[in-house]
């Protein structure tokens, strides 16, 4: 059984733990709130966005649309996106999992671009990354996302690579994030449900239309998935924090119960030599 001080110290250190990790708990609960309601006010857009472009490309040839043309060659960049930072469970460590199975499960030749500096940390030996981006987590912004979906597209047509698939944590809700695979490039044109025969009238012309509708769907959809995982991120840090408040909380309770016991001890020891030598000098 340790000693006392032993155990003094470690009570000590684990309520400095658990103030720390509750003290985190309650910014990642603040910074959940505003990224929730972030991602929860961009997926109507993006899927009214989606929508409208599925309805207007619907006989539309796919040879008209070069985002839309599906290559023999099977060149595929996996967008990878992690946080910088960790203590936030299996958050990162699922992404770069659901990332390795997809390329373990198919032939095509793979290049990786890490978003976040633990999606770079954990492809740093892996020949086939050739990029680590971990600014653009830091800047989640429309415009810095804009821009870097931008030269994804512009990869796409001068043809470096054939497909676009972005690798992400889906925010679902504080406690559930599910690793996703997601195809950016090239887009399907196929549309979800009933086939709307509806005829409709553009003005300018449906091409001119699409023209502009197919950059800023595909610029939304990195957008979307950044603030997907941004949010994923903060829920999966505020449930890890929790589990770890509770378990130092539980563990302290324990290290009390046998500080206590072990000082019952000693105090019952200190009176049996008090009394055996009160005894010795009686006698």
């Amino acid at each position: 059984m340790a000693n006392l001080k032993e155990l003094r110290v470690r009570i000590t250190s684990i309520g400095s733990t658990m103030k720390i990790t509750s003290a985190m708990k309650m910014v990642s609960a603040a910074k959940l709130k505003k990224a929730q309601d972030a991602i929860v006010q961009m997926r109507p857009y993006a899927s009214k966005l989606t929508e409208i472009l599925q309805k207007a490309s619907s006989t539309l040839d796919s040879s008209e649309n070069a985002y839309g043309v599906v290559r023999d060659t099977n060149r595929t960049r996996v967008v990878v996106i992690t946080s910088n930072r960790g203590l936030c469970g299996a958050f990162n460590s699922s992404v770069v999992k659901k990332a390795k199975a997809l390329m373990a499960d198919s032939n095509d030749d793979f290049s990786i671009v890490a978003i976040g500096k633990k999606a770079g940390d954990a492809f740093k030996d892996d020949a086939r990354l050739v990029e680590r981006n971990p600014e653009l987590w830091d800047n989640i912004g429309f415009e810095a996302a804009s821009e870097y979906a931008q030269k994804l597209m512009d990869g796409y047509l001068a043809g470096e690579f054939d497909k676009v698939v972005l690798v992400y944590n889906a925010f679902r809700n504080a406690a559930v994030q599910e690793p996703t695979a997601e195809q950016m490039l090239p887009i399907s044109m196929e549309v979800d449900g009933p086939v709307d025969t509806t005829e409709y009238l553009y003005e300018p012309t449906k091409s001119e239309i699409l023209e502009d509708l197919i950059p800023t769907s595909l610029k939304t959809q990195f957008f979307a998935s950044l603030l997907d995982a941004n949010a994923s991120e903060h829920g999966a840090r505020m449930t890890a924090m929790h589990k770890a408040t509770d378990n130092a909380k539980a563990l302290q309770g324990d290290l009390k119960l046998e500080y206590n016991k072990a000082r019952q001890a000693a105090i019952t020891n200190e009176i049996l030599e008090i009394v055996g030598g009160a005894d010795a000098l009686a006698g």
